[in-house]
């Protein structure tokens, strides 16, 4: 069993997403290990790519921040080094393809999985990668013991859902609704659509794309989820965090890095405590229309 699939062996896990390098990499280390002093089961590092389509206006504020500070791919594998000896929880790199492919001395997927196998990466996302174009990525992944983890949408069709399911490992990432990452009040009934449909599917359900909330946690845990993805909210954090740095000068900025770690921590009890709660309250149906 992988790393990755054990973190969901005692229960529903908690997901968290950063951007690498936002607002620095020396930042990014607090930040990852105060989430996971606030339970985060898994943690998700962006690998910040120019032009990232699945990403709404607050991902991308990030990335902009991170490559503007210096941020590129073996800089993220300096930095995943470091978190690997300091966290428990396994990481995962989000990132794009166009990246693996050119990292490295020669084109293909094979420098870039070696580098994230030898910085502790347990797994990989990539948002833009076709489950019928991944058997390179996902064979580099299997022989080096990585998981490969796909996501699904509200319109992936059940031929597309049958190749994922042969392909996938880890978990299952599963869009909560149609567009791009970016927090939101509700959980659509997209959601709870797609997790009826999924709910024969072997491998751990982790559901992202708007959670903002331990309500939110706890209702997609409660309609049949493994788990719940977190990324918008956690990076509105740490860019409230800049905003208040440059309202007060660069005097105090490792003062106000510690207050953001705190409210990190906190924010990530708030939605381990509700992915618990989803877990103990059993299904639940849409509160909306």
């Amino acid at each position: 069993m992988s790393r990755i699939a054990a973190a969901f062996e005692d229960g529903p896990a908690l997901i968290t997403y950063v951007v690498a390098g936002d607002p620095d990499a020396e930042s990014t280390k607090a930040y990852v290990e105060a989430l996971a002093r606030g339970g985060a089961d898994i943690i998700e590092l962006g690998l910040p790519f120019s032009e990232p389509i699945a990403e709404g206006p607050t991902i991308q504020a990030g990335i902009v921040r991170a490559l503007e500070a210096g941020m590129t791919p073996s800089r993220f594998f300096d930095l995943a080094g470091e978190l690997s000896e300091t966290v428990d929880a396994p990481l995962v790199v989000m990132t794009y393809y166009n990246l693996i492919y050119q990292y490295g001395d020669a084109d293909g997927v094979e420098p870039f999985v070696e580098a994230a196998a030898a910085a502790g990466i347990a797994g990989v996302i990539v948002p833009d990668l076709p489950v019928e174009e991944a058997e390179e990525l996902r064979a580099a992944c299997a022989a080096r013991g990585l998981d490969l983890i796909f996501i699904v949408a509200p319109t992936t069709t059940d031929e597309r859902l049958q190749r994922i399911e042969e392909h996938v490992s880890g978990f299952l990432y599963v869009q909560a609704r149609l567009g791009t990452t970016g927090a939101r009040a509700e959980v659509s009934d997209q959601t709870h659509e797609s997790l009826a449909r999924l709910a024969d599917f072997e491998l751990p359900k982790a559901v992202g794309f708007g959670i903002s909330s331990g309500e939110n946690a706890a209702e997609v845990v409660a309609a049949g989820a493994d788990g719940a993805i977190v990324g918008s909210a956690l990076v509105d954090v740490i860019a409230e965090g800049g905003d208040d740095r440059a309202e007060r000068g660069s005097a105090g900025s490792r003062t106000q890095s510690d207050d953001v770690a705190d409210r990190l921590e906190a924010k990530a009890r708030e939605l381990k405590d509700g992915v618990l709660s989803g877990a103990a309250s059993g299904p639940a149906e849409p509160e909306r229309t």
